[in-house]
């Protein structure tokens, strides 16, 4: 494992190193190109410069061929000759520790979370609810909590909706919100997401966070990598709002760290436009709070997409390294966007941004880094460097080589359907459910992240409120009243 105090990204025409400070790269960064500019294989060789100074990653494989990390590199053609033209990068193909993961949970370990984990905002942000349906929504959310009806599927949701259809006035206050029209609704949504095949992101074992963090066993850092090949164009909402909600978690639940000389984890979201695309301003608010705020537990976000403008001002002014591969200006409105993103960077005296940045070749890219005093630097025409591992995709042989051998392996593979909001609602009706066994695995207490999460007085009174709710009713009642609390409930 390096421990080199930098990232080093490449040579300039100069044949010097290009290279930013592994202590910054929890100021977050952005890869942006045109379609075959090169950005997989820049993302692929970040991963690696991470995982090699012990940062555990995790990144979106869009089109399948990101996991190539898991295999040695064979270089040749184009690619031999720049590991040539760096002497000084002692290049050496390797494969690194891989950990594949899938929605669908075919082609890698299952990945879960609960309802009450994702809570309402998100929830909604997923079914694309009005703001009626979305109030409907926080108001079954808010009967859960009261009733300790824990939501770990969507039949937990949908019993429940079908429940305050039957009895309404366990909606007390709220009866007004749950019309008839909104129930429906939300129950039609619900169906769609099931035709979309959503369901299996909702369920039990539920990612663990720390199981991200835990490094191989040589010392590197692991690289997580979610297949969505075809989740991104099938139901790209449901990539988004996984994303979204793995980011509000390690918000969340990490510990604040301060400076330290490198992350714990660097995540990578690929198709970044479709985080911000139809995204209802409470949300995008939320997202911009955290992307702003999450650099101090020791997480750096790099956002892949083809253009700078895919994001918003507010998130772009965030980044603190800038990898602009080849962009082309066909139309007026074309080349607007191209001056604005020429216009992002510091200028170099040496040439001018704009003309380079049509310019630029496969591998090619304009780099801005920070400096050391953490200022951005002069822009940079750079040769990326090649990536140690293969570029392009594993076998399905090696892919599932790679899964047996995981560490991972049984941990998640295996769904748990234990009592919740469904088998406690069909129970009452008289329907004898038996109930799944409760898992002994015990996770930390709600009560403690919400008061670390919520400072000052408030905090410790709500903690302290959440410390009596849980010693009364559990932790399923707990684990419910956090997807809530955490969704921003009103």
């Amino acid at each position: 494992m390096s421990d080199s105090s930098q990232i080093v990204l490449g040579v300039d025409p100069g044949g010097q190193p290009v290279t930013q400070a592994m202590r910054l790269a929890n100021r977050h960064g952005l890869v942006a190109g045109a379609t075959g500019t090169g950005k997989t294989v820049t993302l692929q060789h970040l991963a690696e410069a991470f995982s090699d100074a012990g940062v555990a990653v995790f990144a979106a494989d869009i089109k399948g061929d990101l996991c190539g990390l898991g295999a040695a590199g064979m270089p040749q053609g184009k690619v031999a000759e720049r590991i040539a033209g760096m002497p000084w990068l002692a290049h050496r193909p390797q494969a690194y520790p891989v950990t594949l993961w899938d929605i669908a949970g075919q082609s890698g370990h299952p990945l879960r979370t609960t309802l009450s984990e994702m809570g309402p905002l998100l929830l909604g942000n997923l079914l694309a609810l009005t703001d009626s349906q979305q109030a409907a929504l926080y108001a079954a959310f808010k009967v859960a909590d009261r009733e300790g009806l824990l939501l770990l599927d969507l039949k937990d949701l949908k019993a429940l909706l079908g429940h305050l259809r039957d009895d309404p006035g366990l909606l007390g206050e709220d009866s007004a919100l749950m019309t008839s029209a909104s129930s429906q609704a939300l129950l039609r949504r619900l169906a769609t997401l099931e035709q979309q095949g959503a369901e299996t992101l909702f369920g039990e074992p539920a990612l663990q966070l720390d199981d991200l963090l835990q490094p191989a066993a040589d010392g590197r850092g692991r690289i997580h990598l979610l297949d969505a090949s075809r989740l991104v164009h099938e139901a790209p909402k449901v990539y988004a709002t996984f994303l979204l909600w793995l980011l509000a978690e390690l918000f969340e639940q990490l510990p604040e760290r301060g400076d330290a000389d490198r992350p714990v984890l660097a995540l990578f979201f690929d198709e970044a436009h479709l985080l911000f695309k139809d995204t209802p301003k409470a949300l995008q608010d939320r997202l911009e709070q955290v992307v702003r705020l999450i650099r101090s537990k020791g997480v750096g976000v790099y956002f892949v997409t083809q253009s700078p403008s895919d994001l918003p001002d507010a998130v772009l002014a965030q980044l603190g390294l800038r990898i602009q591969h080849g962009l082309r200006a066909f139309t007026a409105r074309e080349q607007k966007s191209l001056k604005a993103v020429a216009d992002g960077f510091r200028p170099n005296p040496a040439f001018e941004t704009l003309e380079v940045l049509t310019e630029l070749g496969i591998g090619e890219a304009l780099v801005g880094t920070l400096q050391e005093q953490g200022t951005p630097g002069r822009v940079q025409r750079v040769s990326i460097a090649p990536p140690q591992s293969r570029i392009g995709p594993l076998s399905a042989v090696e892919r599932d080589a790679l899964i047996a051998s995981s560490p991972l392996r049984g941990r998640y593979d295996k769904p748990v359907d234990r009592e919740s909001a469904y088998e406690l609602l069909n129970a009452r009706k008289g329907e004898a459910i038996e109930p799944a066994p409760v898992p002994r695995t015990q996770e930390e207490s709600f009560a403690d992240k919400a008061g670390d999460f919520l400072q000052g007085a408030a905090g410790q009174a709500i903690k302290s409120a959440v410390r009596q709710a849980a010693n009364q009713l559990g932790r399923q009642l707990v684990r419910g009243l956090m997807g809530s609390l955490l969704g921003k409930r009103r």
